[in-house]
């Protein structure tokens, strides 16, 4: 079994698109647009052949992002050594977005750092895990 895609509300469809086209090197799909009910999504593929779809609705309640809270919290992603995440941190923090944690081995082996997306969404740069478990 595996998990065949996340989806996600965003406000900005595009520059969610574009954001994960330029950090983490997705490649997009064919909008979909059904106007009768004010939706649209792109499904972002990435390396592995995971899945992210972005989706819009013109009908969408906008609440404050708690990262201290029950349900989904971030989206990881591992993008191999540690040098990737330690580079692709950095490019994402010169891009002008936020880091909330910077590049670090957490207590339980990860080699990650944290950033926020353009809406404010938690997302896990991390390197193969298997490579520091030994």
């Amino acid at each position: 079994m595996r998990i065949e895609h996340i989806a996600m509300y965003v406000n900005n469809l595009e520059k969610e698109k574009e954001f994960f086209e330029t950090y983490f090197d997705a490649k997009s799909g064919d909008k979909y647009v059904h106007e009768e009910i004010g939706f649209s999504s792109y499904f972002l593929e990435f390396q592995d052949g995971a899945r992210l779809e972005l989706m819009h609705n013109t009908e969408m309640d906008d609440i404050e992002k708690y990262r201290k809270r029950t349900g989904f919290i971030h989206i990881a992603f591992t993008v191999g050594g540690k040098e990737n995440v330690d580079k692709i941190t950095e490019k994402i923090k010169n891009g002008g977005y936020e880091v909330i944690s910077d590049p670090r081995t957490t207590g339980d082996g990860y080699y990650e750092s944290c950033i926020l997306d353009p809406e404010g969404n938690q997302i896990e740069i991390t390197a193969d895990f298997t490579k520091y478990t030994n």
